[in-house]
């Protein structure tokens, strides 16, 4: 008996929240069927932005009629900013991602309800962005490219033709964005990443280098490029470590690259290096780039065919830095290494922060060489993953002193120690 009535409060539970009062009979009407879900902020943290993420597959297991074209996503009647993702570009979305806030500790009950059928998408304001632009309608000559207007793709193989300087490309490689700050690296065989500091949380990176190749050098009324890269590797470049320095992806067989996501709240770039010349190895190595609305923070996953004893990372030493650290809990956990102070284009009181944070579970150690901080990483099962962030003080409400930045980085750890756990309620 006691069976019995507890799966009838369950019932009326589940009835009650998808029923839902508090949303729109039209879109109740729009999209009739639905699931509920459970999310959890396991931190003390007032969580803002957080990414949570849903798979088309086991949503599937749950509802086999369930539609990723056609859905919206509710939190006590507050429809979720949200997008589904075709991240093997099959034709069929895999992921969903939304965003939504937490308070310390809270548990949030999601009503995700769809359509059995059709392309039903929402409308939402853009906070993330990716692109690549290319010149079209010219040829090169003598290896720069000669006339032609620039156009988005999605998808590139490099010529062969193409090198650093070659005016082929719009700010030399792909772009991508949240509403705090952007990011580019160079789609040659420089291939370190750059930083964008935006003073503006809209979208930017469509107009830049449209007046001009290198006007993003200059800073203007969305901000503009504050990062020297040289020969270093930026903030979070990939590389190997070999003969006591790190080795970017500099000599390849050839290179494509493709727009995965251009969303409102995820976007994300891969990139194939095949035949890389890593050190004494050559492998193929696949780079998946990613950041979300909300977020500094790029995520870096990378997939190695061959052999590769490590893969490092790291950012580039500036004078005038203060040089920071905080080692990972065993066995999952996340630690940093990071960089503040005056490292920024834009003036000698401009003060960035830069940070690249790894886990311990693919930990080797931490090195230098004579232009980079470096962490070095080892494969598992042929996979390694890493963050990377920049934080500038001319941001909107911005990190302003090193003592924020720290408290930050400890905070953003603390969060990926502690991802927000999603759970079905049957």
């Amino acid at each position: 008996m006691r069976s019995y009535f507890l799966t009838i409060l369950s019932f009326l539970f589940i009835f009650s929240i998808g029923c839902a009062p508090d949303i729109d009979q039209k879109i109740i009407n729009e999209y009739p069927e639905f699931l509920i879900l459970t999310a959890k902020n396991e931190t003390n943290l007032l969580r803002s932005d957080e990414a949570i993420v849903l798979d088309v597959l086991q949503l599937k297991t749950k509802a086999v009629d369930f539609n990723p074209n056609a859905f919206v996503i509710f939190s006590k009647g507050i429809e979720l900013a949200s997008q589904a993702n075709d991240l093997n570009r099959d034709g069929n979305p895999d992921q969903i991602v939304a965003i939504m806030d937490f308070k310390p500790g809270e548990t949030k009950t999601l009503n995700l309800r769809y359509a059995t059928s059709g392309v039903k998408p929402r409308e939402y304001t853009k906070r993330t962005q990716a692109e690549l632009s290319i010149k079209v309608g010219g040829k090169f000559v003598d290896r720069k490219y000669e006339g032609g207007t620039f156009q988005n793709v999605q998808f590139l193989r490099v010529p062969p033709e193409h090198t650093d300087h070659s005016l082929y490309i719009r700010y030399e490689g792909p772009g991508w964005e949240s509403d705090k700050v952007g990011y580019r690296f160079y789609l040659d065989w420089r291939n370190a990443t750059d930083i964008y500091g935006k003073k503006v949380p809209d979208m930017v990176l469509q107009n830049v280098g449209q007046d001009g190749f290198d006007s993003y050098h200059e800073m203007s009324d969305w901000g503009a490029d504050i990062l020297k890269v040289g020969e270093s590797l930026g903030i979070g470049s990939i590389a190997t470590w070999h003969e006591n320095k790190a080795n970017r992806v500099a000599k390849t067989d050839s290179v494509t690259c493709a727009i995965v996501a251009n969303g409102i709240v995820y976007s994300q770039i891969k990139t194939i290096y095949h035949g890389w010349q890593a050190g004494a190895s050559k492998v193929n190595l696949t780079s998946d780039l990613s950041i979300t609305a909300g977020s500094r923070l790029t995520r870096t996953d990378l997939t190695i065919e061959g052999e590769l004893e490590n893969i490092c990372t790291g950012l580039a030493k500036h004078e005038n830095t203060v040089y920071l650290e905080k080692q990972p809990e065993a066995p999952t956990g996340w630690g940093y290494i990071a960089l503040w102070g005056n490292q920024s284009l834009a003036g000698e009181d401009d003060e960035l922060g830069m940070a690249v944070l790894y886990q311990d579970s693919q930990f080797i150690q931490l090195a230098e060489d004579d232009l980079n901080h470096v962490v070095i990483l080892k494969p598992e099962n042929s996979k390694v993953s890493y963050y990377f962030l920049a934080a500038w003080v001319q941001e909107p409400d911005g990190i302003k002193t090193r003592d924020a930045f720290i408290d930050y980085l400890n905070k953003t750890v603390q969060q990926l120690n502690h991802p927000i756990l999603v759970n079905y309620v049957e």
